[in-house]
């Protein structure tokens, strides 16, 4: 390897354009391949240093880098320190066409790249290219929505080990069973229990402990029982509860008969509940018997069944044999609420095993799972780990209610081999004193899966470093079911990501006339599978274009292909003429060591037409006030995203499944009419 590699080319962009991205380090990890994160560093007053991870010569490492030089629209000049990724000079001039001549030179390349002298070029060519495209706005062809084919799906399945030769016999029975239900939950079930009938199904901290058998054969008696009840097809049954085996048991039976199933949030409102129950036409509510009193309003027609009597009940029900209905019952999961009223989204019915074969082609889960779903079985991402625990034959661990510590205990207990669970759990497992968490063996964990909530980097940093790199981040919706999953390496190269489409999944950044967007520039996220949903109950559904529907979600994809979310679309706000998201400066506050948890969101301004305000929760003890706060986020985003008003709050108000309510932080008093109030 000689001591500089020199690469020439022309771009053909104006020389300030070209300057003004290739000096915005920032954006590196949308053009160039191997870049993760490159963030502007806290440099005292002694220079412009940014801190650099890649893998652009093997595993993920990390970088400091100091600009040396910078003679504005001529030249600049990176320097490693120490000598982990060389130096590179970049020099430009005015080309004869328009254009922009760029001469670059890696000093000491062999101290970050290891690669030959042709491979550096065709990298650094690679990403000047990308970065020019980026320039023109050259929109991409736009992909087309590809099922699986059936070998996909097939080395999935055996990889997983959901297909095995194992007993052929009881394999047969599982497969005619999936034949004669179908891949529904109901299904699914059945054929385990014809696969696997002593194998624990599962588990709750009350003491609960089903095999797959006694499970089938439960569903079977309780499916009888609310079909005398005025339960069945186009009769929905509501539920209220917590994760337990009984609301496992009730999913099931209610799939046996065809009965379509209202899944209702446990921090719903009474007013709430029953809008839901008469917008849906609810027959029979099946609830715990905590929610008793959001129930008191409820049509004297309607039949509630307690949870905690449904065990005295089936004891008195004959056992039965259910027959498939002539259709499958569907799941109506409501949207979270945090911008309005819950809606109702009807998830399709699965077209085999594409859900599950998504999720196992990103997340290495196998099958015997031992699998703790933390997050609410109510929620899309605890019915996700349902129905992908489903094929797996998983041994599901539930708890009524999280707490930090009784996970832990619970993973240590049941020597769990997965987890589900929403970023805040995540956090709070973290909060606990280190000598807490080193009671509890959690080596058993290979897998880590969370979602339903923004992944804050920092958070992602912080666990892999104390559990290991189990860490999965999956990003979907009600709406879309599965768009993209971050693995541990992905995670480690860029905290931040969203990951890559799973199997099945198409993902595209649009612009507002529907064209794809060149790399690196944010639009509408857009995602086609064969899992999005029917539509709202409401009868208004997303927007969809090409194929593929919008997520409401804004977001950009990085030269390796991730997904990046940059926010909601109706989080975004306009201030001074320039777009603004909370996330990146969410971020920044996360990066904070005396912050333990904060929220930003937009407000009016007079002069600005809206400006950001940060809420933020400090850790006990430590002395922090809004001035440093803003020093923070000012060394680390831009001038016109620090937010003007810092509130210091006690907590933020959050869903059962960890996303912050804005609207209730603007409804409270801390901000009215245009002034903020501690």
């Amino acid at each position: 390897m000689p001591d500089c590699v020199t690469l020439e080319l022309v771009v053909d962009h104006p020389r300030s354009a070209v300057w003004e991205a290739l000096t915005d380090l920032e954006l590196y990890p949308r053009f160039f391949r191997g870049v993760g994160v490159c963030e502007r560093k806290d440099d005292g007053g002694t220079g412009q240093w940014y801190r650099l991870r890649a893998n652009v010569c093997g595993p993920p490492a990390e970088h400091t880098l100091r600009v040396l030089l910078n003679r504005r629209g001529e030249q600049f000049v990176l320097d490693s320190e120490p000598n982990t990724a060389g130096c590179v000079s970049v020099q430009l001039a005015d080309a004869e066409n328009g254009g922009t001549a760029l001469r670059c030179i890696f000093f000491r390349p062999d101290g970050g790249f290891r690669r030959s002298v042709a491979e550096i070029r065709q990298w650094a060519r690679d990403g000047l290219e990308r970065l020019g495209r980026h320039l023109a706005g050259e929109p991409e062809p736009l992909p087309s929505p590809r099922p699986p084919t059936t070998l996909q799906i097939a080395n999935t399945l055996v990889t997983a080990g959901v297909i095995t030769p194992g007993r052929p016999d009881r394999l047969i029975r599982q497969l005619a069973a999936l034949n004669r239900w179908g891949a529904t939950l109901a299904g699914g079930y059945t054929a385990a229990a014809a696969r696997s009938p002593h194998e624990t199904a599962v588990t709750d901290d009350g003491g609960t402990r089903w095999s797959f058998q006694e499970l089938s054969r439960l569903a079977d008696r309780l499916g009888g029982l609310l079909g005398k009840l005025g339960a069945g097809e186009g009769a929905p049954v509501a539920l209220l509860a917590r994760n337990h085996a009984r609301f496992v048991l009730t999913l099931l039976a209610c799939g046996k008969i065809g009965a379509d199933v209202v899944l209702l949030n446990t921090g719903l409102a009474e007013p709430q509940v029953i809008d839901a129950v008469l917008r849906h036409e609810v027959r029979v509510l099946i609830a715990d018997d905590e929610f008793a009193g959001v129930l008191r309003a409820l049509p004297a027609d309607a039949v509630v069944v307690s949870t905690d009597e449904l065990g005295n009940l089936i004891e008195d029900a004959p056992q039965v044999r259910l027959a498939p209905p002539s259709r499958p019952g569907r799941l109506v999961v409501l949207t979270s609420g945090t911008t309005g009223a819950p809606k109702g989204a009807r998830r399709p019915t699965p077209k085999g095993l594409s859900t599950a074969v998504s999720l196992l082609s990103r997340i290495p889960l196998r099958a015997g799972e031992r699998m703790l779903v933390a997050a609410p079985l109510f929620h899309a991402w605890g019915l996700s780990a349902l129905q992908v625990g489903m094929p797996l034959r998983a041994n599901l661990v539930l708890q009524r209610r999280f707490d930090a510590e009784a996970c832990l205990r619970a993973v240590a207990e049941h020597r769990c081999t997965s987890m589900f669970v929403v970023p805040v759990m995540l956090q709070r497992i973290l909060n606990l004193p280190e000598e807490v968490r080193a009671r509890y063996d959690t080596s058993s964990l290979r897998v880590v899966a969370s979602s339903g909530a923004a992944l804050p980097g920092a958070l992602v940093t912080a666990f892999q470093d104390a559990f290991g790199d189990v860490l999965y981040n999956f990003y979907g919706s009600t709406e879309v079911s599965a768009a993209a999953v971050a693995t541990p390496a992905d995670l480690r190269a860029a905290p931040t990501t969203a990951g890559h489409p799973p199997l099945g999944t198409t993902l595209a950044i649009l612009g507002p006339e529907g064209e794809r967007l060149p790399p690196g520039e944010v639009g509408w996220i857009h995602v086609g599978n064969d899992m999005l949903f029917d539509g709202y109950t409401d009868g208004s559904r997303r927007d969809v274009r090409h194929d593929l529907m919008d997520t409401g979600d804004r977001g950009y994809l990085d030269a390796d292909g991730r997904l990046f979310i940059s926010g909601r679309a109706d989080d975004m706000i306009i201030s001074g003429g320039e777009n603004v998201f909370p996330r990146a400066v969410e971020e920044a506050l996360a990066s904070l060591p005396e912050v333990e948890d904060s929220a930003v969101v937009g407000v009016p301004d007079t002069e600005y037409g809206q400006r950001l305000v940060a809420f933020v929760v400090a850790r006990p003890g430590a002395a922090l006030d809004a001035d440093e706060v803003r020093e923070h986020v000012r060394r680390r985003v831009a001038r016109f995203a620090v937010p003007r008003d810092v509130v210091f709050v006690a907590d933020l108000p959050r869903t059962q499944t960890g996303k912050v309510l804005k609207r209730v932080l603007l409804e409270s008093g801390w901000y009215a009419g245009g002034t903020i109030t501690p």
